[in-house]
């Protein structure tokens, strides 16, 4: 990890165990090493760094662009390894930006909901992340982030995050059918992890 994601690990490390209490499952599904996608429902803007911080490596995102361009939390954006996607359209490029950066043994983050749930349950996901599996090749590790949507809301809510066992795009073809096929599969396992957690 580079000096300024080091720093920012630990802070938001911090800032999540002590103050909400937060607590990681299965960590050990997440590859050390290696290209990987974590694909995870998406509650809020305390998600990234609460997925990010229990793990041993740097976590890049997809963040829309307008984002970048706000002082202190652009450049912060940067520092993360984040990169921009223009929302509302097929971004190639940002496709082709997550492909190269998984060849190259990176780790990203991804919401395929592509925005925050305002009742907190799963939305109809785009196919971008299986896509981006299928063209990449590497695993897929569905995971559930907790509470979040309840910060501010609620004295100190209790954050989890929970990562579940990788899945591999292993469809004949890389259709529209294909596609969303392998999207639902990694949404019922996020789906299942909200589930565990309720049970």
């Amino acid at each position: 990890m580079e000096l300024g994601y080091r720093f920012l690990h630990a802070f938001f490390y911090l800032l999540y165990t002590v103050l909400f209490s937060a607590k990681a499952y299965n960590v050990k599904n997440v590859p050390e090493k290696g290209g990987v996608i974590i694909a995870a429902n998406h509650l809020s803007n305390w998600d990234p760094m609460l997925i990010s911080c229990f793990l041993n490596r740097c976590v890049g995102y997809m963040a829309k662009e307008e984002l970048f361009k706000i002082p202190i939390l652009g450049t912060m954006l940067k520092v993360l390894h984040s990169f921009p996607i223009h929302r509302g359209t097929f971004d190639r490029r940002a496709i082709r930006v997550a492909i190269n950066k998984l060849h190259t043994g990176e780790c990203m983050g991804v919401f395929p909901e592509g925005h925050r749930s305002k009742d907190g349950k799963l939305q109809r996901a785009a196919s971008g992340v299986a896509l981006i599996a299928a063209k990449s090749g590497v695993p897929v590790i569905p995971t559930a982030v907790i509470n979040t949507n309840r910060i501010f809301k609620s004295f100190c809510p209790a954050l989890k995050v929970i990562y579940g066992e990788p899945l591999y795009y292993k469809e004949n073809s890389i259709d529209k059918a294909a596609l969303q096929r392998f999207t639902n599969k990694i949404m019922q396992r996020i789906q299942d992890l909200l589930n565990s957690y309720k049970t």
